[in-house]
């Protein structure tokens, strides 16, 4: 009987040394993680806006029964904390952007291998802390509306927020590009002359090569001579005019025989002429 009570105490013991050493294990474990994430650098800056609603909001009146106490400081009007308060949503809004723009890139790289688990981490952790804060925020807003207006300016507090902060985003960019204005000035204004210059230059080549041309043309045109027409009668009338009528302007008389000389031909002989002349003289008797 002894020996059955032993044999089942074994695995009694056993199995309970096993599961408690598993359970003091995964608290250990659970209580170091959470150590590790308590001792994580915040991923955002520290919260200013929030600090100063906080500050305004806790500041108490002046004790109307003590007056002449002047330690503590007035009691901060409404408006002044509903300023503080939009200005905690619009650092909120920012923050969400933020978190929105970087947490699939970041889930992106941790899968690759390319950043470790601790930032991610981080970025998980600021994603919660920024739920807990948009909460409290719409609590504040519910609670600083006015009578008639209770628990509608929680509903429309990161509304205008989120319209405040892409206003103030256009006009960074804005202002940002009217900075940009001089250079981008100066940089056109280097790329037009660039243009004009190269501009000119193309159009003293041309007017150099159509230069070039005319006078290759003109010194063609003199140095080969186009032949003078053959003259005609009409023509040859006309100079022979023109030549009598400058010899009568100049007084030069020209003399035109008044017959041609007979040539003799070689079956002729002088005595002929000689006898002809005598027949002509003896008619004449």
């Amino acid at each position: 009987m002894q020996l059955l009570t032993l044999s089942l105490l074994i695995p009694i013991a056993y199995v309970s040394i096993l599961l408690g050493s598993m359970a003091t294990f995964s608290y250990l474990y659970r209580s170091r993680q959470v150590n590790k994430k308590l001792r994580l650098a915040p991923y955002f800056p520290e919260h200013t806006t929030r600090n100063i609603y906080l500050s305004l909001l806790h500041l108490s009146d002046s004790d109307p029964d003590h007056p002449a106490e002047t330690d503590k400081p007035p009691k901060v009007p409404d408006s002044v904390l509903r300023a503080a308060l939009l200005a905690r949503a619009c650092d909120d809004i920012r923050r969400i952007m933020e978190v929105r723009v970087r947490k699939p890139a970041l889930a992106a790289l941790l899968q690759r291998g390319v950043v470790g688990d601790e930032i991610f981490q981080r970025l998980q952790r600021a994603e919660q802390e920024l739920e807990l804060e948009i909460k409290d925020v719409v609590a504040e807003a519910n609670a600083l509306s006015g009578s008639g207006q209770a628990g509608t300016w929680g509903q429309t507090i990161f509304q205008s927020a989120n319209e405040m902060v892409q206003n103030q985003m256009l006009r960074e960019k804005l202002e940002g590009i009217k900075a940009g204005l001089p250079a981008e000035r100066e940089r056109w204004d280097r790329t037009r002359e660039s243009a004009r210059k190269e501009l000119l230059g193309g159009v003293a080549e041309s007017e150099g090569g159509a230069l070039a041309a005319a006078s290759t043309s003109a010194s063609t045109s003199t140095s080969i001579p186009t032949p003078a027409p053959a003259p005609t009668a009409a023509t040859q009338g006309a100079s022979l005019k023109a030549a009598a009528g400058s010899s009568d302007e100049d007084g030069v008389i020209v003399e035109t025989p008044s017959a041609v000389a007979e040539v003799p031909t070689p079956g002729t002989t002088g005595a002929g002429g000689g006898g002809g002349k005598n027949k002509k003289k003896k008619g004449k008797k």
